[in-house]
């Protein structure tokens, strides 16, 4: 029996609360995890590279896509409080951690219930996600497409897919969707992808 995706929009899996901290840019952040979470107890790696990864300075209008608890989210709006969060996630007990987590830290960000960018409203000078591999390429396509029509003439995507799990088509996909698509750091197998110039969403 498979046990239940994190991408599940209303997880069964019986919840067991757990807890976890680290340090974002001299900002010791603590967070609640939970099962049928991404990443239940412990930062990922993928996020830990993709949050080094990310310019010295994040402005304006930023969605956390796929959020999961929200370190993300909460790890941008701590560091550069001017920001106007957004966090978006398919499922129920992600979303309700991310609320708890942005409190518990003491920032902010408006947590939409959305599949993809379904029910996200608006533009964004910023979007940042660590995808959902394990459902499949149609649907992370589709967040990709979904996120180009969404960002601001000078907005950015930033994405970390691991190179074994389709990377380097990935960035091909990307090449049709983006005028600029750009490897900006390789690290433990993880790929860190910058989007500019995304082009309008057609469904």
């Amino acid at each position: 029996m498979m046990s239940e995706q994190y991408f599940t929009g209303k997880p069964t899996s019986e919840s067991r609360p757990v807890d976890c901290e680290f340090e974002y840019r001299g900002h010791l952040l603590r967070f609640t995890t939970d099962a049928g979470v991404f990443s239940k107890g412990e930062l990922d790696s993928g996020t830990r590279i993709l949050l080094k990864a990310l310019p010295e300075n994040v402005h304006g209008r930023v969605l956390d896509l796929g959020c999961g608890w929200g370190p993300v989210g909460v790890s941008i709006n701590k560091t550069f409080p001017e920001t106007d969060v957004v966090m978006s996630d398919v499922n129920e007990r992600a979303l309700a951690l991310s609320q708890a987590n942005c409190k518990r830290n003491g920032t902010k960000a408006q947590c939409v219930l959305s599949d993809g960018l379904d029910s996200v409203e608006g533009m964004f000078d910023v979007i940042i996600t660590n995808p959902p591999i394990r459902a499949g390429k149609q649907v992370i396509y589709r967040m990709f497409a979904q996120s180009a029509g969404k960002l601001n003439a000078d907005g950015e995507l930033y994405i970390v897919i691991r190179k074994q799990q389709g990377a380097e088509s990935a960035i091909k996909y990307l090449k049709t969707l983006f005028d600029a698509v750009d490897t900006i750091e390789k690290s433990g197998g993880f790929w860190i992808i910058r989007c500019r110039g995304g082009k309008p969403y057609e469904v």
